[in-house]
């Protein structure tokens, strides 16, 4: 079983930067495809940024692409994002997401492991 534990996440002010880490257990993390997605009040949940297997190949929703950055480190069996000049908007719970084996998803119902999330609120 796949265990997910997110960190990172706090209060900062529009413009600030901020770093969000996934640490993953048990599974096979290094070849399979990982994700952030994120569910800000009253919205959907949408994916932000994909990573695949071996951190080659990246993918980022339009409203992130410059902003934000996945990268992953498999020896460690951890992934990160790096978020900068963060806006009102990008405030959401950020779920770190694991999918079965697959070495790039893109579709969401590939991701079937999941982290309990971690809150980023940008205000002023």
């Amino acid at each position: 079983q796949v265990r997910l534990v997110e960190s990172g996440g706090g209060l900062v002010q529009p413009g600030d930067s901020l770093r969000l880490s996934c640490a993953a257990s048990g599974g096979s993390f290094s070849r399979s495809s990982m994700a952030w997605f994120r569910q800000g009040p009253g919205k959907e949940r949408e994916c932000v940024a994909i990573i695949s297997a071996d951190g080659r190949k990246t993918y980022y929703v339009d409203s992130a692409e410059d902003r934000f950055t996945i990268s992953r480190d498999n020896a460690e069996k951890t992934m990160h994002l790096q978020m900068k000049s963060l806006k009102p908007e990008d405030t959401a719970v950020y779920y770190c997401a694991a999918s079965r084996g697959l070495s790039y998803a893109i579709r969401r119902q590939d991701y079937i492991y999941w982290g309990q999330g971690t809150q980023v609120t940008v205000s002023s």
